[in-house]
């Protein structure tokens, strides 16, 4: 067998797993050599892609400590032992912490807000665990140094009008177009359409959507089968406005394009007649929602949100948004949508009278 008829029978996410995994492989030739024994370890229990993260978070790390450490002034990557890591202090790994706000990366300045400057903590803290929790270095500095405090933002996610807008706009927004533009904007209607109304609809992750193949829909029960995070399948039911759609793009645009071999089974292709990646997505979405809601910065993570919160609004059961948006701990689906009761809230601004009349 060929190896183009072997990646043709791949699916998205085992293409996806191999491509991290070669990924991987080649940021971790960038690590001090002992650094391979961490990611082994942590394997069964982290996908290749948050792996490739931790990877790159540590390896500013001995960036950090050959640019900024006279002992290590003189190092290269390769000469780091567990050793070195070892006779740190608290006092390094917090300026090291303070490294991090700004620094620069190949003639490039970094920044990290306090969702950046805790994960890339977090990485450190993990990669010290293994090796202290196996007794190779006999003291873990970063336990003693306090994680970044991450302050609660304003969930961004769109109103019941807003949706209505931005479906309409999908539909509609290219009808005073002309030319090129027009042409444009028709071929790929339908497939924008379906694509932010199963987003809308489901709650599902853009990656999730994007892995979608046509057998994956199910139109006898109103269902789409989708991999999550983890890799377990689950099937995510759909009402009629994500049928309908579905169902207008599959039978026009998706049937009267000729994908590339290799694309064949995918649900949603791009103008190139591939399979859309994430980008693509995350493009298309931000374009229409900047047309509707220019001040609320719109992703595809906004739209799964604002699902999540219409369906608690709709159920109240908490339980049943973490299932569904397929969350393994439901203190994070409580964390985003039961702890913010946004209509209650908007009542406190008409309780309190500022004069009488």
């Amino acid at each position: 067998m060929s190896q183009t008829r072997k990646s043709k029978n791949k699916t998205y996410h085992e293409q996806t797993y191999i491509d991290n995994t070669l990924r991987l492989r080649e940021v971790l030739k960038t690590l001090p050599p002992f650094a391979k024994d961490y990611f082994r370890a942590v394997e069964p229990r982290t996908s290749a892609k948050t792996r490739i993260s931790y990877a790159y978070d540590i390896r500013v790390f001995f960036h950090f400590l050959m640019e900024n450490n006279p002992i290590y002034k003189d190092y290269s990557i390769e000469q780091f032992t567990p050793a070195d890591i070892g006779r740190l202090e608290p006092v390094d790994i917090e300026e090291y912490q303070e490294y991090l706000k700004v620094y620069k990366n190949e003639e490039k300045q970094i920044t990290n807000d306090e969702k950046g400057l805790a994960r890339k903590m977090s990485a450190l803290r993990s990669f010290y665990g293994y090796y202290f929790k196996h007794q190779i270095i006999e003291k873990n500095p970063t336990l003693l140094v306090d994680m970044p405090k991450l302050h609660d933002k304003a969930i961004i996610r769109l109103d019941a009008d807003e949706i209505a807008m931005l479906l309409d706009f999908v539909e509609h927004g290219g009808d005073a177009l002309s030319g090129q533009q027009k042409r444009y904007y028709e071929k790929n209607k339908n497939r924008d359409l379906a694509i932010i109304t199963l987003l809308l609809g489901t709650g599902i992750r853009v990656s999730e959507c994007v892995g979608l193949d046509i057998t994956d829909v199910d139109f006898k029960n109103n269902g789409v089968k989708v991999v999550r995070k983890g890799g377990n399948e689950m099937v995510v039911y759909f009402g009629e406005e994500v049928e309908n759609a579905l169902k207008s793009y599959l039978y026009t645009t998706r049937k009267a394009t000729i994908p590339l071999p290799g694309h064949e089974d995918a649900l949603f292709l791009s103008t190139q007649r591939k399979r859309i990646g994430v980008q693509a997505v995350e493009n298309l979405v931000k374009k229409y929602a900047r047309q509707v809601t220019p001040n609320k910065k719109i992703t595809p993570h906004k739209l799964r949100s604002t699902y999540g919160t219409a369906l608690y609004k709709e159920t109240g059961d908490i339980y049943l948004v973490a299932d569904v948006l397929g969350h393994k701990d439901v203190n994070t689906t409580k964390k985003h949508y039961a702890a913010l009761d946004e209509d209650r809230r908007r009542l406190a601004a008409k309780a309190v009278r500022l004069r009488e009349d």
